[in-house]
C-alpha cells in the first residue's frame, strides 16, 4: 500500500519547540515501521513561513524578512539529523512550487463559487491569525494566548464555509476521520453550532508578506489558506509530474498528524478547501495533546521551555525520541520536566536497556563459539506492537518492548547463566550457555521492535548480535 503521511508545519517564529518534536517523532515512528512492513511511504514535513506574525518578529528582530524566514527554516530542517527523521519532503510556503499551488486552489475554489469578497468588522486575534468569535473569548481575552483580540474593519476575500456543513457532517461520521475519537466528537459539535465563512484574505497595505490573491494585487492569502496547501504541493500538485500526488493521495491511504489545538483547521477547514478544489479528503488526521513542564504552559518568560536540539546533545538522539514515545501521552496533555527526563534515561535506558545489553553480550563474547541462531520470529514485530502504532499508542508500544526488556532481567536474574557457566558441571555450563543463547535471541527481538522508535538503538544492538560481541556503551551515565 502506498501511505502518505505529514507533520503540520510549524511556523518559523522561533525556534522549534519539544511540542513539534513530539509530533514529528510520532509520525517518524509510524513511517519506519510501515515501511518496515513492506509499505512505500511519503513522509512529509516543512515550515509555515508567511503571515503577520512572521512579519512582526522579523521586523522586532531587525531583518529582512526572507533571510529571518530562511534562517528559521534551517533550524527546523536541522531536526531530521537531530532526531534522526526519516522524512522525504521538507516544504516551505515560500518555495516558487508552494505558491503555484496555493494559487491553484485558490482558483478552483473561486471558480466553484466559493471565494467572495465582502467588508467585514469582527475580532482579530494576532496569534492565531484569524477572526474569532466573542462568544469564545475568556475574559475578553482568547483563551490560548491571553491576550484581548484587536478589533478590525476591512474588505477581505471569504471562503463560503457555511455551505459544507453536511459534508463535513458526512465525512466525520466516520469514526476513523479522526482519532481520538472525543476529538472527531469536538469537531462534529463545532459543525453543529454553525460555521462561519471565514476570511482568506488580508489588505496587502496591511500585510504585505503573503501570496498575492490572484488577479488582485491588493489583497494576499490568508496564511491559513496558503499554508494547509502544502499538504498537496509537496506532492507535486496540480502538475504531478512526478506521479506522486495520483499514487499517494488519490490512490494512498493518507494521514494527517497534528496537535490537539488544530481541529478547526484541518479536520473542517482544510476539508472543505479539499471539497472545493474537487480533491477527496484526508483520509485520517490524528491530533496529539501538548506538553507542559513543571504543570505549566511552556513560557519563556517562566524558564521552562524545553529545546529539542539541547536535549539531544544532553542525552543523545535516541534517548529523546524514547522519551517522547514512552513517557508522554499520544492523546492527553503530558508534564515533561528536564528531572524527569534525567530519571527516565537513568533508570530505563542506561539500568535498564543498556545494562542488560552489555551484561549478555558480555557473556556471549567470553562463552559463545559462535552467534547464537536467531529465529526468523525474532526479526519481526508482534502482532500486539502492530496494532498499539496502528492506534496511535507509540506509550503502549514502548511498554510492550520494555516488557521484554524486563522479562530478559528476570530471567537473568532466576537462572543466573554467569554463575552458572563458572561450575565444575558440564550440563550446568551448557545449560548456561543455552540461556545465554536464548537471551541473545531476545536480544534480537528487542532490536526489531525498537527500529522505528530508537533506530540507532536497534542497529547496534542488532551488529551485536550477528558479530558475537559486546558494543560501546548504549547509553553512557550522566
Amino acid at each position: 500500500m502506498a501511505r502518505y503521511l505529514t507533520t503540520t508545519l510549524p511556523y518559523v517564529n522561533a525556534a522549534p519547540h519539544i511540542g513539534f518534536a513530539l509530533e514529528i517523532v510520532q509520525a517518524d515512528m509510524l513511517a519506519r515501521m510501515w515501511r518496515a512492513a513492506g509499505e512505500e511511504v511519503f513522509f512529509s514535513t516543512g515550515t509555515d513561513e508567511h503571515g503577520q506574525k512572521i512579519s512582526e518578529a522579523a521586523q522586532k528582530a531587525g531583518e529582512d524578512v526572507q533571510k529571518y524566514v530562511d534562517r528559521y527554516a534551517e533550524e527546523v530542517r536541522a531536526l531530521k539529523t537531530a532526531l534522526d527523521l526519516s522524512t522525504d519532503a521538507f516544504i516551505r510556503t515560500t518555495d516558487p512550487a508552494h505558491r503555484k499551488a496555493a494559487e491553484e486552489m485558490w482558483k478552483r475554489c473561486r471558480e466553484n463559487g466559493d471565494i467572495y469578497k465582502k467588508e467585514y468588522e469582527g475580532l482579530y486575534c494576532v496569534g492565531h491569525e484569524a477572526f474569532i468569535r466573542e462568544k469564545d473569548l475568556i475574559a475578553g481575552k482568547c483563551p490560548e494566548h491571553g491576550t484581548a483580540p484587536q478589533t478590525l474593519r476591512e474588505e477581505n476575500y471569504f471562503f463560503r464555509f457555511s455551505k459544507y456543513r453536511d459534508y463535513l457532517l458526512e465525512y466525520l461520521a466516520r469514526p476513523d476521520a479522526v482519532i481520538p475519537e472525543w476529538r472527531r466528537a469536538e469537531a462534529v459539535a463545532f459543525v453543529e453550532a454553525g460555521l462561519e465563512d471565514f476570511s482568506v484574505s488580508r489588505e496587502k497595505a496591511r500585510l504585505s508578506w503573503g501570496i498575492p490573491v490572484p488577479g488582485d494585487g491588493d489583497q494576499v492569502m490568508y496564511v491559513w489558506f496558503d499554508a494547509l496547501t502544502n499538504y498537496l504541493s509537496t506532492l507535486g500538485w496540480p502538475d504531478d509530474e512526478k506521479g506522486n500526488f495520483k499514487k499517494f493521495w488519490e490512490e494512498g491511504e493518507t494521514l494527517q498528524v497534528a496537535g490537539k489545538d488544530q481541529v478547526r483547521f484541518q479536520s473542517l477547514m482544510w476539508q472543505a478547501m479539499l471539497a472545493s478544489a474537487d480533491v477527496r479528503a484526508t483520509d485520517r488526521v490524528f491530533y496529539h495533546g501538548f506538553i507542559t513542564s513543571g504543570g505549566q504552559k511552556m513560557s519563556k518568560s517562566l524558564g521552562n521551555v524545553i529545546n529539542p536540539f539541547d536535549l539531544v546533545e544532553a542525552y543523545g538522539t535516541d534517548a529523546v525520541r524514547y522519551v517522547l514515545l514512552r513517557h508522554v501521552s499520544p492523546f492527553d496533555d503530558s508534564d515533561l520536566t528536564e528531572d524527569a527526563i534525567r530519571e527516565h534515561y537513568t533508570a530505563h535506558l542506561t539500568n535498564g536497556l543498556g545494562n542488560l545489553v552489555a551484561r549478555v553480550m558480555k557473556l556471549a563474547e567470553e562463552h559463545l563459539t559462535h552467534p547464537a541462531e536467531v529465529p526468523e520470529r525474532n526479526g519481526t514485530f508482534s502482532p500486539e506492537f502492530v496494532r498499539f502504532v496502528n492506534e496511535f499508542k507509540f506509550n503502549d508500544a514502548m511498554e510492550h518492548v520494555f516488557k521484554i526488556v524486563a522479562d530478559a532481567d528476570a530471567f537473568m536474574a532466576a537462572r543466573m547463566p554467569y554463575r552458572k557457566i563458572k561450575s565444575g558441571d558440564t550440563v550446568e555450563r551448557e545449560a548456561a550457555r543455552a540461556d545465554i543463547a536464548f537471551l541473545v535471541q531476545e536480544l534480537a527481538r528487542i532490536a526489531a521492535h525498537l527500529v522505528p522508535a530508537m533506530p540507532r538503538t536497534a542497529a547496534a544492538i542488532a551488529s551485536a548480535v550477528r558479530k558475537n560481541k559486546k558494543p560501546d556503551n548504549l547509553f553512557p551515565r550522566i
